[in-house]
């Protein structure tokens, strides 16, 4: 299956100003993959950093640290005679967390179901639903794609505190994707859009909004082998302004940079390593992230 996963285990996680949804770094999201194929995975990552609260949350000199699990299946979909995926996950996670209220250093650590997430995605041109025993046969060279991704509220949530596991709302986000190949070396592009549901319940009843998020990925993919390949990543986002009781926060603007790697071990059995780190921040959200996956698939005519 071609996701990473640093995005997912993250993203379940919140994290102020809008940090966790626009920060997605996913190579090889849109390729193609034999039809009837499924997909098991089991994931851990640590993401550790700074963080911006908005205007209206009396909070400074926030760090916080996560370590997060997840389980995860997918299944690779004949749609129509096009190609497409399902994903469903369940994340759990450790977060704890430091800062400054009201001149007072306080802490919490919290442990916890996260925001399960859903997605489907279906490549419309330049990648056929192919079984099998035809897809040696096929060479990519241009694939445009979509998907819906949506996150689901109902992680760990505690309305009298800042740091959670769940939003307490949901979230909604359609992408496009485009990737082109060159032999060995291919090129994706990922623009998206992050639409939320409002949150009544948020520190005690105060009201949060929050504006949609615009991010772009980009990712340079280089197949070394049959069963290694490695990637340059990249995401830029902004917008997600959040809204407290009608008090305004900052309106974010942030590059982030990763690394991927991906090696099947066997047939049946693969594992990915990532990480990533901001590299440009106009709000306080400079932190860092690395993880480990291991996937089994099956089915399909493996």
């Amino acid at each position: 299956m071609r996701w990473t996963w640093a995005a997912i285990l993250a993203a379940t996680i919140l994290m102020p100003e809008a940090a966790a949804y626009g920060q997605a770094l996913e190579p090889r999201s849109y390729a193609n993959t034999p039809v009837g194929i499924n997909f098991v995975l089991l994931g851990y990552g640590h993401t550790e950093g700074e963080v911006g609260f908005d205007a209206s949350v009396p909070i400074t000199d926030a760090k916080l640290h996560i370590d997060a699990g997840l389980a995860a299946y997918a299944r690779s979909l004949d749609l129509w005679g096009l190609s497409g995926k399902f994903l469903a996950v369940v994340p759990f996670g450790e977060a704890s967390g430091s800062a400054t209220a009201a001149g007072q250093q306080v802490e919490r650590n919290v442990f916890g179901l996260a925001d399960p997430l859903l997605r489907m995605s279906v490549n419309f041109f330049g990648a056929p639903a192919l079984s099998m025993a035809d897809f040696p046969s096929y060479q990519q060279d241009l694939i445009l794609g979509a998907s819906l991704q949506v996150t689901v509220p109902l992680g760990q949530y505690n309305s009298r505190k800042l740091l959670n596991l769940g939003t307490n709302r949901w979230s909604v986000k359609p992408e496009l994707g485009m990737s082109k190949a060159w032999g060995s070396l291919i090129l994706e592009l990922i623009p998206g859009i992050t639409f939320f549901t409002t949150n009544n319940d948020f520190l005690g009843g105060r009201t949060l909004e929050q504006d949609p998020i615009y991010s772009l990925q980009g990712h340079l993919i280089y197949q070394f082998t049959p069963g290694f390949w490695g990637a340059l990543d990249s995401t830029y986002y902004t917008g997600g302004r959040t809204t407290v009781n009608g008090a305004n926060g900052q309106e974010p603007e942030n590059v982030r940079v990763g690394v991927t790697a991906a090696l099947s071990m066997t047939r049946y059995q693969s594992i990915k390593l990532y990480g990533s780190t901001g590299a440009y921040q106009r709000t306080e959200n400079n932190f860092w992230a690395i993880g480990i996956a291991w996937q089994y698939r099956w089915g399909g005519g493996l």
